[in-house]
């Protein structure tokens, strides 16, 4: 039976995804965002314009904080269950604005758990982050790993955020999985990202700048697989769960960019960095947790998965350039 589901966020990569992936199986979606100016806006509205004409599908803009709102969104909804993607999101842009990033990523994580709480729906989804790991010594990052020492105000938001849906678990019998994920990428990733900032740098034929020796591994997750655990997830409704959805496998920062030159067929230039305040020197994922849950087992490589991302980073270069030039016709 369709399911109607609330997915904050719906409108940014991820959420996305996940939209579309819902909609094709014949769930109902609405989606909540407010198109903040984090990275241009006019990117958002490229990923829903295709879903606005769709009769199963609603965009409501607005703020996860805004207490009125939410509280009538759910009210009306009769939602199914919640996705709670919305945040504000990177490590080193928390280190400017972290009373920012608290106000939004717990505050407004709370307001949705109390909408949920007064009107239901009792399923939430909560996407967290690797980054809770923070300096993490075992690799690979395991569910049952302390995670007592973050090191930036994004990964102490997101570590909140678990213990706040644990919280009305307990009290309210919510049924939460927290999902934990690894530098997610794919087509429409963010573009301060660094696969999608790297493959812009080097197609213009720009200087890549590289944070320290490049040595640093990171667990890329192609998109389609973080969507995999999330219905997975969804459909499972499990009573309480902390989840690490990861590629299982680690690149280093300098494969990483000479990968992504050898797509692109160009000779990379490196400006060598200082490591940067808040950045881990690794992030590997353990997942045989989820795949004993959810039966998620990553199918995109590394290497395939740069392939599809440059191929589409491409396509919408080609595109963008080709309505300019009509334009100025």
């Amino acid at each position: 039976m369709a399911s109607h589901i609330l997915v904050t966020g719906g409108a940014g990569f991820i959420g996305s995804h996940l939209t579309r992936r819902l909609l094709a199986r014949g769930d109902r979606v609405t989606v909540l965002d407010d198109f903040n100016d984090f990275y241009d806006p006019a990117r958002k509205r490229e990923n829903v314009a295709p879903l606005l004409a769709r009769p199963d599908y609603r965009l409501v803009e607005g703020d996860i904080r805004d207490e009125p709102r939410i509280d009538r969104l759910y009210a009306e909804g009769r939602f199914d269950a919640v996705v709670h993607l919305a945040a504000r999101a990177g490590v080193r842009p928390s280190l400017q604005e972290p009373i920012l990033y608290e106000d939004v990523n717990c505050i407004g994580t709370l307001r949705l758990l109390e909408a949920a709480k007064r009107h239901g729906p009792k399923t939430f989804i909560f996407g967290s982050s690797s980054s809770v790991y923070g300096i993490n010594e075992k690799v690979p990052f395991a569910e049952a790993d302390e995670v007592n020492q973050p090191i930036s105000p994004y990964a102490t938001t997101k570590r909140a955020g678990e213990l706040l849906c644990y919280n009305y678990h307990h009290l309210y019998d919510f049924r939460v999985a927290c999902l934990r994920f690894f530098t997610v990428y794919g087509p429409g990733q963010r573009p301060e990202m660094a696969i999608h900032k790297f493959t812009d740098l080097l197609w213009r034929g720009q200087t890549v700048p590289m944070y320290g020796d490049g040595g640093s591994r990171r667990d890329y997750t192609f998109v389609d697989d973080i969507v995999d655990g999330l219905v997975a997830a969804l459909d499972l409704a499990p009573g309480f769960e902390i989840l690490n959805l990861g590629g299982a496998d680690t690149t280093s920062l300098r494969d990483l960019v000479h990968w992504i030159a050898g797509e692109l067929a160009v000779e990379p230039r490196i400006e060598y960095l200082p490591a940067q305040p808040g950045d881990v020197p690794i992030t590997y994922a353990d997942v045989s947790k989820a795949a004993r849950i959810l039966g998620y087992s990553p199918k995109v490589p590394i290497r395939e998965g740069l392939r599809r991302f440059v191929s589409w980073y491409r396509e919408r270069a080609e595109r963008l350039k080709n309505s300019n030039i009509s334009q100025r016709a």
